[in-house]
């Protein structure tokens, strides 16, 4: 049974971000040699907003307006400094595969803000949140995070800006398609270097080979390629699987800083994917199922005038 064109670009979507984004971890770890976290992070974010606005004006694609500039600085701020910036903060403590154990937090964080802003998730997927969360814990059984509490709340306070930034994507005045993207990419790759210069980082350019591709490796594949995916999906479904590439990330990030950073995979870590691939599939199935639609409330008879509501 072949599968719609709705259906398969999100399964490419889900494919980049769960893929591609498990791999950057790693990156922004060898990146570290050779850039300051929030020096990394804006000339990333500064240089691929700037190559994806650049092509699409070459194709006649709208500016943005100042109002829709000012709102994508804002959702930069949140996503890419307080979230992305803020994972290269505690990388300098935290190794690569172990950050994106918290980073398992954000569905979390996503079905909590989507109740107060009145898109409460259904029970299938709290369940999945539930299953999800489980396997973190599981895999927070060891010493590292203990070693290094500062590190670990940069990854809850980097989760939890990122779900926000999200949710507020909706809301907020930005381009539609890809020049939103490159709007928010741009605008937030430039406060995060006046954060850089307002934190006194040095803004040297001289970094190791290693460093270097790291860095090309986020711009083009980590930003262009899986945030623009990764935004395609806060816009087509529902919060709680466009923040399901949290419960793959780790498995990813942890099998590729074992295999090229010489990382320590931890022995609960088989027990925990388990219960984050059960929290994929819920996740998936879950949002297969049709949203129940409430019959509406039968009229109320004239003759037996107002009827209480309780």
């Amino acid at each position: 049974m072949s599968m719609n064109p709705a259906t398969i670009r999100i399964a490419a979507a889900l494919a980049a971000v769960y893929v591609i984004w498990g791999t950057t971890y790693l990156g922004i770890k060898f990146a570290l040699e050779g850039f300051q976290p929030y020096f990394q992070m804006g000339t990333r974010f500064t240089v691929a907003g700037a190559m994806l606005f650049a092509w699409l004006m070459l194709r006649n694609h709208a500016a943005p307006t100042v109002r829709q500039w000012l709102h994508s600085a804002i959702l930069g701020l949140l996503m890419l400094g307080g979230g992305t910036s803020l994972v290269a903060v505690a990388e300098q403590t935290i190794s690569s595969g172990a950050v994106t154990v918290l980073i398992a937090f954000t569905p979390l964080w996503m079905a909590v803000l989507s109740g107060l802003f009145g898109s409460a998730p259904r029970r299938l997927e709290w369940c999945a949140v539930a299953i999800g969360t489980l396997g973190v814990g599981v895999l927070t059984l060891g010493q590292e995070f203990r070693a290094s509490p500062g590190g670990t709340f940069a990854i809850v306070a980097a989760t939890f800006f990122w779900a926000l930034g999200s949710l507020l994507s909706k809301r907020l005045d930005v381009p539609s398609g890809p020049m939103g993207f490159a709007a928010e990419m741009l605008a937030g790759g430039l406060v995060l270097l006046a954060i850089s210069a307002a934190l006194g980082e040095p803004w040297t350019l001289v970094a190791s080979a290693s460093a270097w591709f790291a860095w090309t490796y986020l711009v083009v594949f980590g930003s262009i390629v899986a945030f623009s995916a990764y935004m395609y999906l806060v816009h087509t479904v529902s919060p709680t699987l466009a923040a399901s590439y949290a419960y793959v990330n780790p498995l990813v990030a942890l099998a590729v800083g074992a295999w090229l950073g010489g990382e320590h995979i931890a022995p609960q870590t088989l027990a925990a994917l388990l219960l984050v691939f059960a929290a994929v599939a819920l996740l998936a199935w879950a949002n297969r199922q049709p949203v129940p639609v409430r019959p509406p409330r039968p009229a109320a008879s004239p003759r037996r005038g107002p009827v209480s509501d309780r």
